[in-house]
């Protein structure tokens, strides 16, 4: 079946405008080897959109668990679509903070994929102005630590990758004293500010170094201003290696 995400995609493209919650050079096969490397067991994807990462990721070969957290109605209809013939791939509608209640999100008019509980700079809505909020949607926000024994099982190697607009401090805080469960992490970052307090590069890279230590594997290319060609974001991947087997 056609989902909604790809309808609108056809639709935009004839404007010269592409969605894509993933760049055209991500290497899956390269995320997935790296995954095969620390032996993890599951990926806990956190912003899962419409599907897209947990699709690359069975594309590529990975065959442990997903976990898929999407707190938008819209999107998550094409995620459980995505996920309803994999019986290893679990979808939760939480968003992830660190605290838990409920929040108001910011809706994106690109199918969603640029929605976040921050708001959105001027930056951002200049470079992409179809990315800018059109909506908000009321969601319900879990500390990760709380929803720990529900989403991994004993001896497990999990793998964090965070997808959440600028919200990333606030899910990372969420984690407590399970941090040091994490064996690798997947962070979008922003070069500059895209959104009003939202987590910038150097601070990501930085954090994800001492309080995780962690090493920087592989940095991902991502969102660009197509007017300048500067890249605004990209994702970061990195694993504890001294734990590397």
């Amino acid at each position: 079946m056609t989902t909604l995400l790809h309808r609108t995609r056809r639709a935009v493209q004839r404007f010269g405008i592409d969605i894509c919650r993933y760049p055209g050079s991500w290497s899956g096969p390269q995320l997935v080897q790296l995954l095969r490397r620390f032996e993890i067991d599951t990926v806990l994807d956190v912003g899962a959109h419409a599907g897209g990462y947990g699709s690359m990721l069975r594309a590529a070969g990975f065959d442990g668990r997903i976990v898929s957290f999407e707190p938008l109605t819209g999107p998550r209809t094409d995620l459980l679509a995505a996920s309803q013939e994999d019986d290893r791939w679990t979808v939760l509608p939480y968003a992830l903070g660190d605290t838990d209640g409920t929040t108001v999100m910011n809706v994106a008019g690109n199918s969603g994929a640029s929605s976040s509980v921050l708001p959105m700079l001027p930056r951002h809505r200049n470079a992409a102005p179809h990315a800018a909020y059109t909506g908000r949607q009321n969601a319900e926000v879990r500390r990760l630590d709380g929803l720990w024994e529900q989403v991994t099982a004993p001896g497990e190697r999990i793998f964090l990758k965070l997808d959440v607009q600028g919200f990333e401090a606030h899910v990372l805080r969420g984690l407590g004293d399970i941090a040091d469960e994490i064996a690798g992490l997947q962070l979008e970052t922003s070069l500059v500010p895209l959104y009003e307090g939202g987590l910038l590069f150097n601070d990501a890279l930085a954090h994800a170094q001492k309080k995780f230590g962690m090493t920087l594997m592989s940095v991902v290319p991502g969102f660009t201003d197509p007017a300048s060609g500067q890249m605004l974001q990209c994702d970061l991947v990195l694993f504890k290696e001294q734990e590397e087997r």
